[in-house]
């Protein structure tokens, strides 16, 4: 079965613009997210998805593949389905553009599912949540799941609710919860019928796209994973990304 990854790069990103150019020990983020996805055992093919040329040059540069898109595309989905509707590839992987520590072994662990069962159409992953101070963090992403592994519901607030101990992680429910992880996986003609579908209620107000698959009836599979990531979202982050890198090296020797 084909697999392509897909990685969407804007520049023009509020919190943070030029982000995907930003320098990391010599070697730009979407340089370091492009190997990483490209070690992966599952995936055949890495594309860069972007409609700015400063970031398709600076993906020339270092021997990558890049799509230009339009730059009138709200969501980094709709960006990938543009670039999917071109390929006859039977998998998209969507790998987010900022996540310069994205393990490989992740990639394929949230492709892996779908390779293993035709039925799922679409598939995510979720890591550990090992604090309460993460349950109640807003930024981070919560998801349940059923026993058979899909997606319950995902939400910014802390889910679901212990009413005994409304401060502490529910331990009971450790198996269903976790946090989850922005990678995504879907056949090719699931991603494109999704993309046409308008915003759903629940997604606006978490501001959280994937609820628009289960509102309309869908399911996704959630792999779990032990792997660590860090996503980019500030200056700040970057900070971190790169001390990590620097300890990592010198660990190496």
């Amino acid at each position: 079965m084909s697999v392509v990854a897909i990685l969407p790069a804007r520049y023009a990103s509020t919190r943070f613009p030029g982000k995907p150019l930003a320098d990391i020990l010599g070697q730009t983020m979407i340089e370091r997210v492009y190997r990483r996805t490209a070690s992966a055992r599952l995936v055949q093919r890495v594309l860069v998805a972007t409609d700015d040329e400063r970031i398709a040059v600076a993906v020339r540069a270092f021997g990558g593949e890049v799509v230009m898109t339009r730059a009138d595309h709200e969501t980094g989905t709709d960006r990938l389905a543009e670039v999917a509707a071109t390929l006859d590839a039977q998998l998209i992987v969507n790998v987010q553009g900022d996540e310069p520590l994205i393990d490989p072994a992740m990639i394929d662990e949230a492709i892996a599912p779908l390779l293993a069962d035709e039925t799922i159409t679409m598939g995510t992953l979720m890591a550990p949540l090992h604090t309460a101070e993460e349950l109640f963090n807003p930024n981070v992403v919560k998801v349940v799941t059923d026993r058979r592994g899909f997606a319950l519901y995902f939400s910014r607030a802390p889910i679901p609710w212990q009413r005994d101990a409304p401060t502490q992680l529910a331990a009971a429910a450790a198996p269903a919860l976790g946090r989850h992880v922005g990678l995504y996986v879907y056949r090719r003609d699931f991603l494109l019928r999704y993309a046409d579908l308008a915003p759903t209620p629940l997604e606006q107000v978490e501001k959280l796209e994937q609820l628009r698959v289960l509102e309309q009836g869908e399911r996704i599979y959630v792999a779990r994973t032990t792997c660590v990531s860090l996503g980019v979202d500030t200056p700040e982050d970057l900070d971190r990304v790169r001390q990590l890198l620097r300890e990592e090296q010198a660990r190496q020797g």
